[in-house]
């Protein structure tokens, strides 16, 4: 498995940053810099720094490149404007989901971004469509890499290093100019994707990533691992291609409408998706379950209402309030039952269906409190 240009620059003795590895998303990266609760605490209240090596870059470029990746996906590329991204799946024929991407246009090109783990299959399917059209897609992963900031002060303390960003629309994304810390390195940053958290995504070519990050650190954020990165999305709701989204499910099973457009004409799948739109719903939904006390919950984790199984677990964590030790979990369940309020069991435990993400405050209240997640 590759290892992330950072992580390659944070082995170095020189370096003087010890950290534990772990694979995440398709690319060995840094797990824990410190202290979780610490870092967690980062994200939420701070300005948390995280490696966003395991990241992929694929470019499309060609006449036809636009029409095509329309034809492909869920979301709307044929409107997207220049400067701003979509979230979106690549679907088979029989609307299962193949893989979620963010999709971004540069202009002279589209950018297909999404995790490591999944560009061998995108490239391949791709490919495989491919067939008159003028489209050339190319693997740009290893000329590029990115940072990630999440939390509050996260644009004051790109404004500290040198790197000027104004207020930017979800996932809108520009070319700052600089007189920074970093060397006047050449990135681009992009918002991310809710609108209701702060946080940021910087492209840049493998040999600034170290610097960057050196003086994003010295300009007061704090080093994020991937332990308390994956925390944080189970806190918030995110499903996570390949663990909570999975082949065989289909879109609006994942709740993830934002991947969906129902206007844009058609592509590869729509037509499960427009026949599920038509006729009513998925018979499953994504959604939270919150438990009192720490449990370990495991993944396919059954859950139970009247004695009859009714969904199953896909992710989970465990948070300390002010109130105690709380179990949040994310999963399956059967539409009819998953309403918010309606208790649940997973395992010995009582859970409370929830509806997500959760809100801002019950997140701030953990602090730093995320303990471990299974």
């Amino acid at each position: 498995m590759a290892t992330t240009p950072l992580q390659d620059a944070l082995r170095a003795p020189s370096a003087n940053q010890p950290v534990r590895e772990s694979e995440y998303r398709g690319a060995t990266t840094a797990a824990l810099f410190s202290n979780v609760h610490e870092e967690f605490s980062a994200l939420l209240n701070g300005c948390g720094i995280y490696d966003r090596g395991f990241r992929a870059r694929i470019s499309l470029t060609g006449s036809d490149r636009v029409r095509w990746l329309n034809g492909m996906v869920t979301n709307n590329i044929r409107d997207l404007a220049a400067g701003s991204g979509v979230y979106a799946f690549l679907l088979n024929p029989q609307g299962r989901i193949l893989a979620d991407m963010t999709v971004y246009n540069q202009g002279d090109a589209l950018t297909v971004e999404t995790d490591r783990s999944q560009v061998e299959k995108i490239i391949a399917t791709f490919d495989h469509y491919i067939i008159m059209d003028d489209v050339e897609v190319t693997n740009v992963s290893e000329q590029e890499t990115a940072l990630g900031m999440a939390g509050p002060k996260s644009r004051a303390i790109l404004n500290a290093a040198g790197i000027e960003v104004p207020e930017l629309k979800p996932l809108q994304m520009i070319t700052p100019k600089c007189d920074c810390d970093c060397g006047c390195v050449e990135c681009t940053v992009v918002r991310g994707e809710d609108a209701q958290r702060e946080s940021y995504e910087i492209w840049l070519a493998p040999k600034d990533v170290y610097k960057t990050w050196n003086a994003l650190l010295a300009a007061g954020a704090t080093a994020v691992g991937s332990e308390a990165l994956e925390m944080q999305r189970i806190a918030a709701g995110i499903p996570l291609y390949g663990v909570d989204i999975r082949e065989r499910d289909l879109p609006q099973e994942t709740e993830q409408m934002r991947a969906l457009n129902f206007n844009k004409g058609c592509y590869v799948g729509q037509e499960i998706v427009e026949r599920i739109r038509s006729r009513g719903n998925v018979h499953r939904k994504f959604a939270g379950f919150l438990m009192e006390g720490a449990a370990a919950i495991s993944t396919g984790e059954k859950i139970v209402s009247g004695e009859k199984e009714v969904g199953e677990v896909t992710s989970s964590a465990v948070l300390r309030t002010p109130s105690g030790e709380r179990t949040l979990a994310l999963g399956y369940i059967r539409r009819e039952v998953g309403v918010p309020g309606r208790e649940v069991t997973i395992g010995a435990l009582k859970a409370t269906v929830i509806q997500l993400p959760l809100e801002s405050a019950t997140l701030r209240q953990a602090e730093d409190s995320l303990l471990h997640h299974a």
